[in-house]
């Protein structure tokens, strides 16, 4: 019965979180629902999921606004239908434009006019939707001729008078005026709020005939949607075994490049990691990356492709990636393997001067109709609460000053600013305003409407209406397309030489700055002011007490000051063992065998990997889960407990005398 429910993704309006307002709907015996948050469907798939848990029934919707007039409300009775409106969405959200004031065609979305706004005729699949508070009129016979195409509207806004206080501060937030300057039309009326599903019903008793059309209307409503399925691009070519052809002669070709023609060690590699990327039907994203490569290179731009990217020698021999993973001894599993279904996204930086270029490239590429930014929701945060909250009581600018800039507890106890933490505090984790991820950008495999309204901000390249979590969740894989000043710096410098001093400088040559002797003396007294993420004073500093000389103390130096490591003693113990190498024992002849290098102290994730498989006997595929599970990656506890579990027994069933 509860058609038009709003979570706090309606911005600035809605109060209740999304979790908060199912188990509400649970609590009051419900048993279908709609989530219609105001022009969006940010919250669509979370709510699923959710009313999945506490088996209510969910309808998936929009309510259609402009500003802060109700036109309709949408109700999808399928996948098809939330595609229907998010192009509508969309369409208006691009050209700026008002909503219309009457629905278009729909074929698969429900359409309920609030009664200020019923068109002369209405459509097969339109209602009006009529709110309690409202039957009083049906004795008028004017309203009364509406009654066969008439349904329950009952909104849900807010759950407690506190709440509607707060809501009635986000609408002045929005329209950015004082609290007592607000109108009625302004915010939503007193009675949008949940009650038991009984109470509700028994309000329309003497008109079965409003129940039967909001019964019938619930039943025809079917959004099911399917996680955890790719919704990437699939193929590059027309298929995956031509995907995996091109991929194969690719990467071989590359090889040929990268290292001698014959070399087994890199052979084997290629061809175990070909398996498994084809196993998981990945080529395509392989090529997808591998073809935005290709055009930055075609146009003389520098790229860096960095993360665990680098652990694969196929992302090596495409030109993804300049780190090669045999001589650092990476593990491709810690990238990709086959309890990993969906692909981690390839980090990869270009110059500011470039980015768009690139960004534009990929836009006209893979079509606009594909092709989106992941959102990202801006949250109220400690200063900003403080700021709108204190602006809607009307606090000047030096009082506002003094709440955002010091603790609450050095806040005046007058009754104004108890108040404002009261309500600020509230706010918290709430989202304010949808904006762009800064990297993230989806190429979906059908037209990206199907699955989302997309927004246009200010830089001109559209956002999705979901956030990169989400994204994920419902089988989206980011391409993180970065930028960074440093290779702009670099870039210039190499065309000044040439412009100079005559000399062509492959920067793309990783071994000419490998084993340079005077850039090895600068890293030993820490002269790196001006190098990208090594020239903070901390860094400098580890780079002084290592005496640095070499490309590997460097790349453990940049793993070991990361906050994980660096509050865990691992690096105090590594600069330790460096300086002092005959003054400690390794735990064990396996840690000495595999992590010589860090003197047997796991200083990178994949050391993880590495001693679940030589130590304690389990593949590499679940090393990494443990490794996820270590850094915090969101790994099930029931997976974390199992997999410590396996890992005991694998270690006492191997034949490595024990410690």
């Amino acid at each position: 019965m509860y058609l038009n429910c709003h979570s706090f993704h309606s911005l600035r309006y809605g109060t209740i979180p999304l979790q908060d307002l199912v188990q509400e709907a649970a609590l009051h015996g419900v048993k279908t629902m709609a989530l219609t948050d105001i022009n969006t469907i940010t919250g669509i798939y979370d709510f699923v999921k959710l009313c999945g848990e506490v088996n209510i029934k969910p309808i998936v919707g929009i309510d259609f606004r402009n500003k802060n007039k109700q036109e309709y409300i949408g109700l999808a009775k399928n996948r098809e239908g939330i595609a229907e409106m998010n192009g509508l969405i969309t369409e208006h959200n691009f050209a700026d434009t008002p909503l219309p004031k009457r629905a278009p065609a729909f074929k698969n979305v429900f359409v309920i006019y609030p009664f200020e706004n019923i068109p002369e005729e209405l459509n097969e699949n339109e209602f009006v939707g009529i709110r309690p508070e409202q039957l009083s009129k049906l004795f008028n016979h004017n309203w009364k001729r509406w009654l066969d195409k008439m349904v329950i509207l009952k909104p849900v806004t807010y759950r407690t008078k506190t709440e509607y206080s707060l809501h009635k501060i986000l609408r002045a937030i929005d329209l950015n005026i004082l609290g007592s300057k607000l109108r009625e039309t302004d915010y939503c009326r007193e009675s949008e709020i949940m009650i038991p599903l009984e109470l509700l019903i028994s309000g329309f008793t003497e008109y079965p005939k409003i129940l039967q059309n909001t019964e019938w209307l619930m039943e025809q409503c079917h959004f099911v949607y399917e996680f955890g399925i790719p919704r990437n691009k699939k193929h590059f070519t027309e298929n995956n075994r031509t995907d995996l052809e091109l991929l194969t002669k690719l990467a071989y070709e590359g090889l040929e490049r990268r290292y001698e023609k014959d070399n087994k060690e890199a052979i084997a590699r290629i061809k175990k990691e070909l398996k498994v990327i084809d196993e998981l039907q990945f080529s395509g994203y392989f090529l997808i990356t591998w073809d935005i490569v290709r055009y930055s290179t075609s146009q003389g731009f520098l790229h860096i492709g960095r993360g665990s990217g680098a652990n694969s020698i196929i992302a090596y021999c495409l030109g993804i990636t300049d780190i090669c993973p045999l001589e650092l001894d990476l593990y491709f599993e810690r990238f990709l393997n086959l309890n990993r279904k969906s692909p981690p996204d390839f980090d990869i930086d270009w110059s500011w001067q470039e980015r768009n270029t690139i960004l534009d490239y990929i836009f006209n590429k893979y079509g606009r109709d594909h092709v989106a930014f992941c959102g990202t929701n801006v949250e109220f945060k400690y200063r900003s609460i403080f700021r709108e909250v204190g602006k809607v009581f009307g606090l000047p600018k030096e009082e506002l000053d003094v709440l955002a800039k010091n603790p609450m507890t050095r806040h005046h106890p007058n009754e104004v600013v108890k108040k404002v933490q009261k309500y600020g505090m509230m706010l918290e984790r709430y989202p304010n305003q949808r904006s762009m991820h800064s990297c993230g950008i989806i190429i979906s495999e059908e037209p990206i409407t199907n699955f989302t309204g997309l927004e246009m901000p200010p830089k001109g390249y559209p956002i999705v209406q979901f956030d990169m979590h989400v994204a994920e969740d419902i089988g989206f894989e980011k391409f993180d397309i970065l930028s960074q000043r440093g290779i702009a710096t670099i870039d210039d410098t190499v065309k000044l030489v040439k412009k100079n001093r005559g000399i062509d400088v492959d920067i793309r040559d990783t071994r000419i700055s490998k084993n340079e002797a005077s850039c090895n003396a600068y890293l030993g007294i820490g002269k790196t002011i001006g190098c990208f993420y090594i020239e903070s004073p901390a860094m400098r500093g580890l780079l002084r007490r290592l005496k640095c000389d070499n490309y590997k103390v460097l790349v453990a130096a940049s793993s070991i000051i990361r906050p994980g490591v660096a509050q865990s003693g691992m690096m105090k113990e590594y600069i330790f063992r460096h300086n002092y190498p005959d003054r400690f024992e390794y735990f064990h002849d396996v840690f000495k065998e595999q992590l010589g290098e860090t003197y047997g102290i796991m200083v990178y994730q994949e050391d993880v990997i590495k001693i679940a498989l030589h130590y304690g006997g389990l593949p590499a595929s679940d090393g990494d889960i443990l490794r996820r599970a270590m850094s915090g990656k969101g790994v099930p506890k029931r997976s974390w407990q199992g997999l410590k579990m396996i890992f005991w027994k694998a270690v006492k069933r191997s034949d490595i005398p024990k410690p």
